[in-house]
This record gives structure tokens, C-alpha cells and sequence, in this order.
């Protein structure tokens, strides 16, 4: 397979011209998908899955608390708060939650997985944004 560097090159282009953060061109089995710091080119067919990296959003999660319990996210995938838009968050700031409770969903291809609390305890900090993109293994929220 011959890479179209001029292809690539022009797709980067885009990415600024647009404000644009990926961009992705498909033709028969080739797939070149680019992103601001990561340029990846798949040669396999369209119908395989294909590993991505989701990006997560520049917020201010480096803190770290001296005391509490860490529940962190079991995959890859989208935080949201509530089961659907506009209804009662699980857990809010404050909150007492016993362990199994769900306290999150994390969507991983179109798949709704409920995160249970692994403890007992108080909510004491909620560590992700509603819809923002987490990582396996990234605190999504503190107990007392």
C-alpha cells in the first residue's frame, strides 16, 4: 500500500482551516483518520473495529484530596450524570451512598453501563463533567 502523503497533508490543513480537532477520509479498504497530535492510517476493512482514543476535555482534574475514597471509572467511554437528559442526577455533592449504588453511566459504543460505588460513604467531590469523555481508571468521584 502507497501512502498519499499529499492526502494526509491536505487533511491536516483542514483540521485548522475548520477548527477542526479529527477529520477521517474513507475509500475501499483505506481509512485515514487525522487528529490534532495523532495521525493514524488503517488499512483494514471498514466492517473490523477499530481502537480509537476518545479525547477528554482540558478540565482541571489533577487535584488530588488528602483524605477520602477514590471510585474510578471501570471503561473507557462518555460520563453522564442522569440516566437520560433532564432527569434526577444518581449522586450529587453531599449525598450518602451506600456500595452497588449506581453513581454514574458510562457509555461505551451505544452501550449504557451503570457504575456502581464501590464503598459506602458521602459524596464528596464529583470529578467529571455531564458528557464528558473519561478514561479507564480516572477518578470520577470522591467519598468521604
Amino acid at each position: 500500500m502507497k501512502i498519499d502523503k499529499k492526502l494526509i497533508k491536505e487533511l491536516s490543513e483542514y483540521l485548522d482551516e475548520f477548527k477542526l480537532t479529527e477529520i477521517e477520509f474513507t475509500e475501499k479498504d483505506t481509512k485515514i483518520k487525522v487528529s490534532k497530535n495523532n495521525v493514524s492510517i488503517n488499512s483494514q476493512p471498514t466492517s473490523l473495529v477499530q481502537n480509537t482514543t476518545i479525547p477528554q476535555k482540558n478540565t482541571d482534574q489533577t487535584k488530588k484530596l488528602s483524605s477520602g475514597v477514590e471510585i474510578t471509572s471501570p471503561i473507557i467511554g462518555t460520563a453522564y450524570h442522569a440516566p437520560e437528559p433532564g432527569a434526577k442526577k444518581f449522586v450529587e455533592v453531599g449525598k450518602k451512598i451506600k456500595k452497588g449504588d449506581t453513581i454514574m453511566i458510562v457509555e461505551a459504543m451505544k452501550t449504557m453501563n451503570h457504575v456502581p460505588s464501590t464503598a459506602d460513604g458521602v459524596v464528596k467531590e464529583i470529578c467529571v463533567d455531564d458528557g464528558q469523555a473519561v478514561e479507564f481508571g480516572q477518578t470520577i468521584i470522591i467519598l468521604e
